[in-house]
Formats: C-alpha cells, structure tokens, sequence
C-alpha cells in the first residue's frame, strides 16, 4: 500500500517527527511505501473561501499544495501528525487540511492514522515512552 505520512510540526527532529519515524519504521517493515512531508517545508496559504475548487476541481492559488493533494489521491492511507497548541492542532495541519477541499470527497473510505504530540513540548519528551512502541505498531498492522 502507499502511506502519505503528513507531519503538522513546524519544530524538526521533535516528538511529532520522532512518533512519524516510528510509524514509518512499522509501514516499511511490513511492505508499505511511504513518503513523509513536513508542513514546515511547504509553503501553503490559507484556503480563500472563493469555491472556484468547486466548480474547476483545483484551487486557483499556486502554492505547495498542488503537490500534497497530487500526492494525497495517490495513497491509500495517511497518517497526520501534530502538536497540540492551545487545545488543538498546529496551524500548519489546519491550513493544509482547509486546502484539501477541492478533492476531500475524493479521498473518503481510506485508513487514517492521526497522531497528536502535546504534554510540555520538551523536543525529545516522548523518546521511551508507550508512545513510540504504539506509533511503530501502527505503522506495521496497515492493512490488517
């Protein structure tokens, strides 16, 4: 199976790229392809409330995005991963999940895996916990 592996973190090599590794590790182990994207590498506005998506299938804007939901109609799971900020996911994962409106009717009946980081934020915080054994156990029973 394709696994898109979308990580909402705008820190690297924190707890939300530690437990996306993790799962990562698992898909590969038991056959899968991944690709993983990191938000903080893209470059993705906010969805515009125009709904010409709506009538073309595409987003007028020119950005990143384009990319992600080529990508995102390829896979047949995802996993999204972020920090929690105030209660809620990273801005980053909001807006892109604001811009898969074009095609999000599109991209129903597949297995999702969603992963949310919080606690104080310390980068490295989850290493040993249950965690990392569970994101990895994810990654490895896809499909099953």
């Amino acid at each position: 199976m394709k696994v898109l592996v979308i990580n909402g973190s705008p820190r690297a090599k924190g707890n939300s790229d530690i437990l996306c590794d993790e799962f990562i590790r698992g898909a590969e182990e038991a056959g899968h392809q991944v690709e993983k994207i990191s938000l903080r590498e893209k470059d993705i506005s906010p969805c515009r409330a125009c709904y010409a998506c709506f009538r073309t299938g595409s987003c007028v804007q020119k950005d990143d995005m384009a990319e992600i939901l080529k990508k995102a109609e390829n896979a047949d799971v995802f996993l999204l991963a972020s920090p929690t900020y105030f209660l809620t996911m990273s801005g980053q994962m909001k807006v892109m999940i604001d811009r898969l409106l074009p095609r999000w009717q599109d991209l129903g009946g597949r297995e999702a895996y969603v992963i949310v980081t919080g606690h104080d934020g310390k980068k490295g915080e989850v290493i040993g916990t249950k965690a990392v054994e569970e994101a990895y156990l994810a990654g490895k029973g896809i499909g099953k």
